[in-house]
């Protein structure tokens, strides 16, 4: 694959994330080329490498000012990782205003990101007046539009039946939706009720989906949950989430 940008050339997001994927390092030279060039894409995925430190020196703040001159040029998911730099504090002071301000933009545009993100915001009240109405309101929009944490999300509220009648069936389809679509909270969510409904064999592969998937967080919170389980067979599945939860503590310690 040639790494060499023309003036003319428009690469998308897709090309540039193959040659990043490919040989980081030339593909991070092409990306920068292309941001200099003006090309949003290569502005915004510039910003992306730079906070991830792929293929160039890690550097948040340079990472953020790309990301602003992408989102001024109307890229939305530039505008949503404006807004989490903002809020985690991602090259520079963290501020949850600045971060609500950017996620409802990019909400507003219609990213389904931007809708979860703000929505975040609004269930939790940082940066903006709480409103828990409102949030699951915008995750159940970014749900119906394939957001599959969102999906979990308006599953959570359902079976609960918190700012909403409890409908557990819809809770289950919303769960069983947003495991399919990668979600390893969603995965969880869902073997859980299909073990509370008897379905043993398979909520274990919808366990092991999430452990495979799943992050440091997520085993702090999971593991606990399955220790709890009188199960023989849950109990061998939270075997191997201890272990994994062991290796993950170990790797954020180091």
């Amino acid at each position: 694959m040639s790494f060499q940008l023309r003036r003319q050339e428009q690469l998308d997001g897709q090309q540039l994330t193959a040659m990043l994927a490919e040989n980081p390092a030339r593909a991070a030279q092409a990306i920068l080329l292309a941001a200099k060039q003006g090309i949003v894409d290569g502005q915004a995925l510039l910003g992306q490498i730079l906070l991830d430190g792929q293929g160039i020196a890690r550097d948040p703040v340079l990472a953020r000012r790309w990301f602003q001159i992408a989102a001024n040029g109307g890229h939305l998911m530039a505008r949503n990782m404006l807004g989490r730099c903002w809020e985690h504090g991602w090259g520079g002071a963290v501020d949850c205003a600045k971060a609500s301000h950017e996620y409802r933009l990019a909400a507003e545009a219609g990213l389904d990101w931007g809708l979860y993100n703000f929505a975040n915001l609004l269930a939790t009240g940082r940066g903006v007046a709480q409103d828990v109405t409102g949030a699951l309101k915008l995750y159940r929009v970014a749900a119906e539009a394939g957001h599959a944490k969102s999906m979990n999300l308006v599953g959570r509220y359902l079976e609960e039946g918190v700012y909403c009648p409890m409908d557990k069936a819809a809770a289950c389809e919303w769960y069983k939706r947003s495991a399919n679509g990668g979600d390893f909270r969603g995965q969880f969510s869902y073997a859980s009720v299909l073990l509370e409904n008897g379905q043993l064999q398979s909520a274990l592969v919808w366990y092991r989906q999430a452990l495979d998937n799943g992050n440091l967080n997520f085993l702090r919170v999971a593991y606990p949950a399955l220790r709890a389980s009188r199960s023989v067979a849950i109990q061998a599945v939270c075997v191997d989430y201890k272990k994994r939860l062991d290796e993950l503590e170990l790797l954020a310690n180091n």
